[in-house]
């Protein structure tokens, strides 16, 4: 029988003794009775108390499995270097107590240690205090909290721990341990997968295996005559152009491709005067001409020479006028641009005396001319010969044919040579110590790199320079200088924007990467399309991938165990760990494969 019951019937039995006892003992008893009606009073309290308090903490604790909970996502994952956990709780109808409080404390447990989250306190409706409220007829809490990612929470779980305390009239607060709730496990940390392979720029070489070139001499004549003089013959001017020609008879890199003759007359007196003067002209240049090439045993073919003979030589005026310091060669400029016909171009310039008398005395006189021109080209050196130079005498090459012997060698401490040379042949050429900082990089020895690319941003600092001091900066692992560096290039290169899609990754921006990378056939695209969960897209950059690298076949598996192909999962995960056997411990604690731990194949690849 109920407390309660066996109290209520003890008081009725005192009522009904009461009505049989003699009035004479009414008086005697009635001390004894309020006695038995006080201490019953405090036993029908009690036992009140004792009826509240049967879906108290002690029945929340032993019935906590009512309670459910849902965690987005399902298996806790890294990103940025963080773990967030997402928690809703939903408490059924007349289970939290109004004297109760909670405290919940989510905890991440792996093998050597946990890491606890913030701990959210829940409380009934009668609690005096500033928590939620948990309503006693069904109510509902979500939690948030994010902790750091450590390698070793791969393999770990989420539990739930929980405190309960229950404030009780007249009595001390119960209090009770729940048993801990497993919510999640985790954790997936695809995101770190990331390689952290900046790319540096090259600087590029100006190197030019054949190279064209003009060579040109003037012959000057006297106003109004075509004949050559033997001080023009004699000139340093015509005796050069004639060494020139005997050089490159000589010279196998040297082949002549064009020759000719351009006469001229100053663009003063009549115009059929001074066509016939440049004819005549273009005749005399012709013959001088002619005996060079004779001499330097050249032969003159139709197509290969031509000689003109332009008449006034309208171009060359305003040329000279333009580079000249005469003090009206605005007025005299604007004539040339409001005039076409010759004739009135040479009154209106007549017409200014003082202007004409300078023209006369230094621009005209430069106008009476024959032009001799040879176009040639210039045939450098073979790769097979600047290699045997570098080889032998290093010191015969000049910077652009250093820095493109450096791209002949495929391996690296040979192109490191090279660029040494270089930059000690050619100390304040930036594209050399450049250079040398970008082979250290792909040597892995970044504090040279770095020197080298200091060295080169003394010099000049530009684009390359910061992108590839940024590459340093984030093989040394300052995320955020590395960040400061690539987006300062004014003009971001192809390499600036893959850096800048490493680091994306690494701070979770993953819709930020796929835009860095574009289109890029790299590990790195296919990892950001991963993480933004479109397998498919990821697995189609990893087949596109030239030369695949043993995480070329690791997310090939990923891809496989996301999509239940167990197939597409074992034979990369099996190749992957032959190209590289580090992944082997891995893939054991990477839960992108939790579902195949226990799988005979897995563990045989893996083991």
């Amino acid at each position: 029988m109920h407390l309660f019951e066996k109290n209520i019937m003890f008081v009725t039995a005192l009522d009904s003794k009461q009505t049989i006892e003699p009035k004479l003992n009414c008086i005697t008893n009635k001390n004894f009775i309020m006695r038995r009606i006080s201490q019953n009073a405090i036993i029908l309290v009690l036992a009140v108390l004792l009826l509240s308090s049967c879906r108290g903490l002690n029945w929340m604790q032993r019935n906590a499995d009512e309670v459910r909970y849902e965690v987005t996502p399902e298996v806790l994952e890294a990103h940025g270097g963080e773990v967030e956990a997402n928690i809703k709780g939903t408490y059924p109808e007349r289970y939290f107590h109004r004297n109760v409080t909670l405290e919940l404390t989510p905890v991440i447990n792996y093998e050597e240690g946990e890491k606890e989250l913030s701990t959210l306190t829940l409380q009934g409706e009668n609690v005096q205090d500033n928590y939620q409220v948990i309503d006693r007829d069904g109510d509902s809490f979500d939690y948030n909290d994010v902790v750091d990612f450590d390698e070793e929470m791969r393999v770990s779980d989420l539990e739930l721990r929980i405190t309960g305390r229950q404030s009780r009239w007249l009595l001390s607060d119960r209090t009770a341990e729940f048993d801990p709730k497993k919510l999640a496990d985790g954790v997936i940390a695809t995101s770190t997968l990331v390689v952290e392979k900046p790319k540096p720029v090259l600087a590029l070489d100006q190197f030019r295996r054949i190279i064209d070139h003009t060579k040109e001499s003037e012959i000057y004549y006297v106003i109004n005559r075509w004949n050559v003089r033997q001080s023009e013959l004699e000139s340093d001017r015509v005796i050069s152009f004639g060494q020139f020609l005997d050089e490159a008879a000589e010279d196998e890199r040297i082949n002549l491709d064009r020759a000719g003759i351009r006469a001229y007359a100053s663009p003063d007196g009549p115009i059929d005067f001074n066509e016939d003067l440049s004819e005549r002209r273009k005749e005399t240049s012709n013959k001088v001409m002619s005996d060079k090439m004779e001499e330097a045993n050249f032969e003159i073919t139709e197509n290969f020479y031509e000689t003109r003979a332009l008449g006034e030589d309208w171009e060359g005026f305003k040329e000279m006028v333009e580079e000249s310091d005469i003090e009206d060669r605005e007025l005299i400029l604007r004539v040339l641009s409001m005039y076409s016909d010759p004739e009135v171009r040479e009154e209106e310039i007549r017409n200014m005396a003082a202007v004409f008398e300078e023209l006369a005395e230094t621009i005209l006189p430069k106008l009476r001319r024959a032009i001799m021109t040879v176009e040639y080209e210039e045939v450098g050196y073979s790769d097979d010969e600047l290699m045997e130079l570098f080889a032998s005498d290093p010191g015969t090459l000049n910077l652009e044919e250093l820095l493109y012997t450096a791209t002949l060698y495929d391996d690296l401490n040979r192109q490191l040579e090279v660029y040494e040379t270089a930059a000690s042949n050619f100390p304040e050429s930036q594209r050399a110590h450049n250079n040398v900082g970008y082979v250290q990089v792909k040597l892995e020895n970044v504090q040279a790199a770095k020197r080298a690319f200091e060295s080169a941003q003394n010099i000049e600092d530009d684009d390359i320079v910061r992108n590839n001091l940024g590459a340093v900066a984030l093989l040394e692992g300052n995320i955020d200088e590395a960040e400061e560096y690539f987006r300062s290039v004014a003009s971001p290169t192809s390499e600036t924007n893959y850096n800048l899609g490493i680091i994306s990754i690494i701070k979770g921006q993953y819709d930020d990467a796929e835009d860095y990378f574009g289109n890029a056939r790299e590990v790195n695209t296919a990892l950001a399309k991963l993480l933004n969960n479109k397998n498919d897209d990821a697995l189609r950059i990893l087949n596109q991938i030239d030369e695949p690298c043993a995480m070329t076949h690791y997310l090939k598996a990923i891809v496989g165990a996301r999509t239940d192909d167990s197939d597409m999962l074992f034979d990369n995960l099996r190749t992957a760990v032959e190209m590289k056997g580090d992944l082997k411990e891995l893939a054991r604690t990477d839960m992108e494969f939790g579902n195949y731990f226990d799988d005979d194949t897995f563990i045989s690849i893996v083991e």
